[in-house]
């Protein structure tokens, strides 16, 4: 027995391992290879990235940070500071993903008896495009990854692919809808989730995909504001929650709806359940405080002392500005705003953090501050709350326009109130003075402590944390779970949007408000009289270089007293000295007075459309400073104040007052203009028709009327958007008249009045070029004076008489085109230019500068070795339809090498170059070889020699072989003339287009066929095989690009030695495996594909008659792992 066992051990190894191997392709499907893969895919690849995809779930939920003060997400992915987290781990589980798929993909259809019935079920299930029962959770275990690391784009496109390839098996395919949606919705594609949502229930929902479903609905409803029906969803996921931090989560969510919809009881209830389920400290810490905050109402002292005794305890060390909202917004709903403010304030001073809880803090209380007209308090809280918040938030963008308003309000507002303090206290007796100033230095000093304090408490933090290792953050939490800080500051600075904000905010605060230009620093770049600097003391004399050190000295002198008794703001002499008692002193004061309440009554009105206010800005300016300087300005806003308030009677007293005390004032101009109230309604549209056609008149010369539209310009628009570009284009106007002096009065007021405008720069430069003493020329542009113009005169000096241009035609050359820029379009004529030079010269890179040049713009290509090259460059491109017709006839195109390039402009103009090519140039013959379809760098350099040697050479040649200028060519105006190929016949249509290169090892002549080995390319029938001196490099036109091969189909023979994708020599008679054409992809094909859809040469095999049990292994109703995830 034991012989006969042992003789048949090795057959049995050799079927087992047979069966083996059988069972690992995926081209059978069979019970047991789907079994198989089933199997290994499990067990394999699919096993390590589901412990891939649970451990970046796990890092995900542990640090994650949400943000208390709104809603948060269902999916804490749905938290942009949190995306990061984990992406590692989940980009290995999609890898994973991945490769299952691609390994264990079984997609052929199963063998079938004919002789069988086909039942429901059978036709179904030959019906599926996946026949791997366990594939699907490799699916979704890829798709959920990609949704966890924020990639919503894949994430549907991966479930949209999933739920077209498991169509026909309603359970998956549920499932891959709900996440599909999901992905939709936290992308923010809420019309394309609300699709699916409505497609979906039309058909029926199988019981197994229920519970996504549920989630999808809570999570569409809650992004789409729609609370009522987003409760029972919620309370749904609730009951299929596994993971007990996610299930806090949700119970916060729930009583943050609840609350939302005014059900107390309810959202008190729900934070209850939070703080039973024993969740992160910060969770359990908020709960609390949305809990205090929905029980307040009927027990607001009780729930403020609750708070108050939370504020007091170490473990909320971190989050006293939470703490002190909460109180502040239990004061609000009681109606008592000032306790509110108070405890806002409170929070600020106290919170140990910047985070979005300080900035939603200063949001509400720069809101009350706002609502008080305490406007300098509402600027400081906006501008810190800006670097704070997110700019993805609802009321960002309000926040935004109120700080830019309060930027430019608060500079007057705070000049007003500092002013009427002053000059109370200059009013008040000598006790109630000084003891208001003690009263401001206690509380400085008091400020200054506290900050002492708040600076030493945190470098106490600080010195902490670097001692145990354990960031400041963690200090007090009962739990010390991983930070989110430090996952989140991983990220680099101008990639954080919180960081970005902070750091506008402190710029904002060290600068201003800055528009981003370049050198912002300047605040003028247009001054005309610039300040005196270190260069030009040297122009000065010794008295005026004497003054200017001595105030240098002075202001250097004062700034070294700051620790005099009047700079100490410690002292009472300090505030003392600001004190107006004297007259003049006091007439100052009220200078500063009135202009800041004439401003801040303009923004009022205009920005803030707080009539009330404005009135009462504008109106103590009227009457309490009846001398002020800009009086007429300030009647003419009150003017438009009462007629937006409906009070035309008291508006028109305002004109009366104007023409009474103001008659020469533009403002009076304007108001009794018969004209007023049609351009108070329509005058911007017409301001701009009229710009518009003074501007073509202009351009048309038609000077008259430019001058004509300037004058209703000055009547009826002074004030209009247009108006420093009627100055501008008016001021030009006049130099056709020669009025010089009146242009250069006119671009001075363009500098003047309207410094921000982008023609003031070009006003400035003519100013200073005209004080610079140059000339400004009336006489149109002239493209000869650019031509015929060099900065050197020529004399009979020996420097100047040695300058000449040189003939060498083996150096590097350029071609240029000269041209106005105004006289065409140069985009689009740079544009033909890189089109011609990439379709026509594949080896050779020509680039392509534009200069400009006294008014004109120089075009130069370079790139050119020789002036051969080039003068066939010039021949091709002027015989471009597409490059033609872009350039007009005062275009000149020019062939210089790069050294006589140097000489244009100085010694030498454009106009001694055109003379020196006639007669250097112009008679020399050109070759019509293959000097452009060389690249430039493989070239073999040329040895030097001269232009006869070289020209006698040429001489050799036939006339085929050489371009040469016909004899009677002239030259025309337009510049030089470039002689154009005359249109060769059109050849045949199928014939190889390509360049022709000579060859210096000949081919035999067995190499002959009609497919060439050394070309690579087929030779249609009916054309001439090309000369086997030369090879033909193939272009891409007229032809479409090849398809690429399909890896799984190559076939290399190893014997050979051609390229697999070239045509055998005929006289190569190797057998080769014939290639079965690629199939045509279907259009619900997979998005990322496998190549598991070739087919290999099998035997047919013969089925028995009788009929065979379909083995099915769905496992598709099974336990999903992941779901706890």
């Amino acid at each position: 027995m034991k012989s006969s066992s042992k003789k048949y051990l090795p057959l049995l190894c050799l079927s087992a391992l047979t069966i083996i191997i059988v069972a690992c392709s995926t081209k059978k499907n069979t019970a047991q290879t789907r079994w198989w893969h089933s199997f290994n895919a499990k067990y394999n690849t699919y096993f390590n990235g589901a412990q891939a995809y649970i451990d970046g779930s796990l890092e995900k939920e542990n640090t994650n940070k949400d943000n208390f003060t709104e809603f948060i997400p269902l999916y804490t992915v749905g938290n942009k500071n949190s995306r990061e987290i984990g992406k590692a781990n989940f980009d290995r589980a999609v890898e994973k993903a991945q490769k299952a798929i691609a390994q264990h993909s079984i997609k052929h259809r199963p063998e079938w008896n004919k002789n069988r019935r086909k039942t429901e079920k059978d036709i179904e299930w030959l019906s599926r495009k996946e026949y791997n029962p366990f594939l699907w959770k490799a699916w979704m275990l890829m798709g959920r990854s990609q949704f966890h690391k924020g990639a919503f784009e894949e994430a549907a496109t991966t479930f949209s692919y999933m739920s077209r390839l498991y169509k026909g098996q309603p359970a998956i395919y549920g499932k891959a809808r709900a996440w599909l949606a999901k992905s939709y919705i936290e992308a923010g594609w809420l019309y394309d989730a609300d699709d699916v949502i409505r497609n979906m229930k039309r058909d029926s929902l199988d019981w197994r995909a229920v519970k996504e479903w549920d989630y999808t609905y809570a999570d569409y409803y809650i992004h789409t504001g729609e609370l009522e029906k987003a409760l029972p969803y919620l309370r749904k996921v609730i009951k299929h929650e596994m993971r007990r931090k996610q299930k806090a989560r949700e119970w916060y969510l729930m009583g943050q709806l609840q609350a939302a919809l005014g059900n107390r009881e309810e959202a008190y209830k729900a934070f209850k359940r939070v703080i039973r389920s024993n969740p992160p400290y910060e969770l359990e810490f908020n709960a609390r405080i949305a809990a205090s905050e929905v029980m307040a109402k009927g027990q607001a002292k009780q729930t403020i002392a609750r708070l108050k005794r939370m504020a007091a305890s170490d473990n909320n060390k971190e989050y006293l500005d939470q703490v002190y909202y909460a109180i502040g917004n239990i004061y609000l709903s009681e109606k008592d705003t000032m306790n509110a403010i108070y405890a806002y304030e409170n929070g600020n001073k106290k919170a140990t953090r910047n985070g979005v809880e300080k900035g939603v803090l200063l949001l509400h209380l720069g809101d009350l501050y706002w609502q008080k007209e305490r406007f300098g308090d509402a600027h400081r809280c906006y501008n810190e709350a800006l670097g704070l918040l997110d700019k993805d938030r609802k009321d960002y963008e309000q926040l935004s326009d109120r700080s830019k308003i309060l930027d430019e309000l608060v500079l007057y507002t705070d000049a007003v109130q500092l002013q009427d303090s002053l000059q109370y206290l200059a009013k008040c007796p000598e006790e109630e003075r000084l003891a208001a100033i003690d009263r401001v230095i206690d509380a400085l000093k008091k400020r200054e402590k506290e900050e002492r304090d708040k600076q030493a408490e945190q470098q106490s933090r600080n010195l902490q944390a670097e001692n145990s290792g354990i960031g400041a953050n963690n200090i007090g939490d009962r739990r010390l779970e991983p930070k989110s800080n430090q996952k989140q500051n991983s990220t680099w600075y101008f990639y954080n949007p919180m960081a970005i904000q902070q750091g506008k905010a402190t710029f904002r605060q060290l600068w201003g408000k800055r528009e981003n230009v370049d050198d912002w620093q300047r605040i003028n770049k247009t001054v005309v009289g610039g300040q005196v600097g270190t260069s030009d003391l040297e122009n000065l004399t010794d008295a005026q270089r004497d003054s200017i050190e001595q105030e240098m000295a002075k202001s250097d002198s004062s700034a070294n007293t700051t620790d005099s008794v009047k700079n100490d703001p410690h002292k009472r002499e300090y505030y003392l000295a600001q004190i107006p008692f004297t007259e003049e002193q006091l007439q100052n004061s009220n200078k500063i007075l009135s202009d800041g309440l004439h401003h801040s009554g303009v923004i009022f009105k205009d920005r803030l459309d707080n009539l009330i206010l404005a009135e009462k800005t504008l109106r103590r300016v009227s009457d309490h400073f009846p001398n002020y300087e800009q009086m007429d300005d300030v009647y003419y806003h009150l003017y438009l104040l009462y007629m937006r308030k409906n009070q035309p009677q008291t508006a028109n007293g305002f004109i009366a007052r104007l023409q009474r005390q103001y008659p020469k004032s533009e403002w009076t101009a304007i108001l009794t203009d018969p004209y007023f109230k049609q351009n108070a309604l329509f005058g911007e549209q017409i301001e701009d028709s009229l710009y518009a056609a003074t501007y073509e008149a202009f351009k048309n010369n038609r000077f008259s009327e430019v001058e004509g539209n300037r004058k209703v310009s000055d009547s009826r628009f002074p004030k209009g958007a247009n108006r420093d570009k009627f100055l501008f284009i008016g001021g030009l106007s006049k130099l056709n008249s020669g009025n010089v002096e009146g242009c250069i009065n006119d671009m001075q007021t363009v500098v003047e009045k309207y410094p921000q405008s982008r023609l003031s720069e070009m006003a400035g430069m003519m100013i200073n070029g005209v004080k610079a003493g140059k000339r400004i020329r009336s006489e149109k542009f002239n493209l000869d004076d650019v031509w015929n113009s060099r900065t050197n005169i020529l004399n009979d000096s020996d420097s100047i008489k040695q300058v000449k241009f040189t003939a060498d035609r083996d150096i590097d050359f350029k071609f240029l085109l000269v041209y106005n820029p105004d006289s065409l379009n140069e985009n689009k004529l740079l544009f033909e230019m890189a089109r011609f030079n990439f379709t026509n010269f594949l080896v050779r890179n020509f680039e392509i500068e534009i200069e400009d040049m006294d008014g004109l713009h120089r075009m130069q290509l370079s790139g050119f070795r020789n002036f051969d090259e080039a003068y066939l460059y010039a021949r091709q491109l002027f015989n471009s339809k597409n490059v033609v017709s872009q350039i007009n006839k005062d275009t000149r195109g020019i062939i210089i090498s790069e050294k006589n390039l140097q000489l244009i402009g100085t010694a030498l103009s454009f106009k001694d170059y055109d003379e020196f090519y006639e007669q250097n140039f112009a008679p020399l013959k050109i070759t019509k070889r293959y000097l452009l379809s060389e690249p430039a760098e493989l070239a073999t350099p040329k040895a030097k020699e001269n232009n006869v040697q070289k020209q006698a050479e040429l001489d050799t040649n036939t006339e085929q072989d050489f371009y040469e200028n016909e004899p009677n060519e002239e030259k025309t105006e337009n510049g030089l003339i470039i002689p154009i190929e005359i249109e060769q016949e059109k050849k045949d249509t199928t014939q190889q287009k390509g360049f022709i290169i000579p060859l210096e090892k000949s081919v035999t002549a067995n190499d002959s066929s009609s497919v060439s080995s050394e070309n690579n390319f087929p030779i249609e029938e009916g054309e001439k095989a090309p000369d086997s001196t030369k090879t033909i490099i193939p272009t891409n036109e007229g032809k479409k690009p090849a398809e690429k091969a399909d890896k799984a189909k190559l076939y290399i023979d190893p014997k050979r030695n051609n390229p697999p994708n070239s045509p055998s020599p005929s006289n190569d008679k190797k057998n080769v495996t014939p290639q079965n054409k690629p199939k045509k992809q279907p259009d619900d094909a997979p998005l990322i594909y496998f190549n598991d859809d070739t087919e290999s040469k099998t035997e047919k095999k013969k089925t028995d008659d009788k009929a065979q049990p379909v083995l099915d292994f769905d496992v598709e109703d099974e336990y999903y792992d992941l779901d706890g995830f």
